[in-house]
This record gives structure tokens, C-alpha cells and sequence, in this order.
């Protein structure tokens, strides 16, 4: 009988700092266990950019697919969460 394993999860959470229709640009911050990050989402071109460089490639996949699916819901002040199907 093969054992059922469980994938791998980390919840990230989100926090909209800045929000800008007319710029088209979105701000805030995420956060997934010990990792944080800035980050910027020019929704008008699809452009997202993180800082710090530090562990960026785990969080940038995850966050631009949460950001494109929920970007004229998010509010500024406004904290949310999705789940990343791995360990961060």
C-alpha cells in the first residue's frame, strides 16, 4: 500500500503598502517564514520587481500569479495571503 505524501506548502502573506490606478503600480510587502520582501507590480505592462535579491526566484512565480489574479481587489493597508506549493 503506497503512503500518500504531502506536498509540500508555505503561506505567504501579503501587505499592500501603495496603490496607484493612475500610475498603474501597485506596492507592498511578502512575507513566507523567515524570508521578506519589497516588492513593485506595474499592472499596466506586467512588470513585478522584488527586492532583496535573496531568495526572489522562490517568491516571484507565486506572487505574480497571485498579483494578476487579484490586483483590482487589492486595497491599500489591505493584508492577504496565498499558498506557494513548496518549502521557503
Amino acid at each position: 500500500m503506497a503512503s500518500k505524501r504531502r506536498l509540500p506548502q508555505t503561506t505567504a502573506h501579503v501587505r499592500i503598502t501603495h496603490q496607484s490606478w493612475q500610475t498603474g503600480r501597485i506596492e507592498g510587502e511578502v512575507r513566507a517564514n523567515d524570508y521578506e520582501w519589497q516588492f513593485q507590480w506595474k499592472f499596466r505592462i506586467g512588470e513585478l520587481s522584488i527586492e532583496p535579491s535573496l531568495g526572489r526566484a522562490l517568491i516571484q512565480d507565486p506572487l505574480g500569479r497571485f498579483l494578476e489574479s487579484s490586483d483590482y481587489q487589492l486595497e491599500p493597508g489591505g493584508d492577504y495571503s496565498f499558498t506557494i506549493r513548496a518549502d521557503i
